[in-house]
């Protein structure tokens, strides 16, 4: 796991703050978020989709969540997938059909309403079924399901694993619709699956970061804090990457991007200080 490769080199190389990290399995997102808030964190793993919409008090949320970003991570790549046999072919295809969303409170609704909504979709035009990656592969397999949502690094274990075992479907964006996006919302970021990266992929398939991870902390945390935080994560980021290859997000263009989520200024603090945090914002 991400987080705890991250709380491990906290623990390797302590600060004058001395602390003392211990890492909490939870349900994801939406629980941290409210957790943070709460106090009942001081940082945590998020995804930036779902994190935009809390800060601001949109969608589900109701109240603004007073978060910040510490760090960019990991970028999460997904893509819609069916198998051949189903009849569904573009993003279109979608309506009236049975599609898996993701594993219940996760969240991921918060970027596929407006995945679908670029292409004329919404919530009411599908029924939408909850599962984990594994079962959405066994769903679209068994046609319980005619297509489903897979996303995550490149490549994604439950892509590889549906490519492997069934005759899959890249199902494509439409090219405006996902220009669109990028330019509307800044969770989302253009991404190419490379050509050959799952069996069958002839071509390369252009696809969106949806939300890349992101650490998080509550607005209020204290500046020193967080300034060594996150210094050290960048400091031995080399570390986290031998304890994880998500450390590899940990470079000086990715850390700082934009998600739609104002930073700590402990973080901003530490990137002016190594001179990586862009001029102007």
């Amino acid at each position: 796991m991400v987080g705890s490769a991250l709380g491990e080199v906290l623990n390797e190389h302590q600060s004058e703050a001395n602390w003392q990290v211990t890492t909490e399995a939870t349900q994801g997102t939406m629980e941290n978020i409210r957790r943070l808030t709460a106090g009942d964190l001081d940082l945590a793993l998020a995804n930036a989709a779902i994190t935009y919409f809390a800060v601001r008090g949109e969608g589900d949320w109701d109240q603004a969540h007073d978060v910040r970003s510490v760090m960019t991570l990991a970028p999460n790549v997904g893509m819609f997938l069916t198998t051949t046999s189903s009849g569904v072919k573009t993003m279109a295809d979608l309506k009236g059909n049975r599609v898996v969303v993701g594993p219940p409170g996760a969240g991921m609704e918060y970027f596929l309403r407006p995945m679908l909504a670029a292409h004329g979709i919404t919530f009411d035009d599908i029924t939408p079924l909850n599962g984990n990656q594994d079962a959405a592969v066994g769903m679209i397999g068994d046609g319980s399901a005619a297509a489903t949502f897979l996303g995550g690094a490149i490549p994604t274990a439950s892509i590889t694993q549906a490519a492997s075992s069934l005759d899959v479907h890249f199902i494509p964006l439409d090219p405006a619709a996902r220009q669109s996006l990028i330019e509307t919302y800044p969770f989302f970021n253009a991404a190419t699956i490379p050509a050959g990266t799952y069996r069958n992929q002839d071509e390369a398939v252009e696809s969106l970061n949806v939300g890349a991870m992101h650490l998080i902390t509550a607005a209020n945390a204290d500046e020193e804090l967080i300034y060594q935080v996150t210094k050290t994560l960048y400091e031995n980021r080399a570390s986290v990457v031998e304890k994880h290859a998500a450390g590899r997000a940990i470079n000086a263009e990715n850390v700082v991007r934009d998600t739609g989520t104002e930073f700590h200024p402990g973080a901003i603090r530490y990137y002016r200080e190594i001179g990586i945090w862009p001029e102007g914002r």
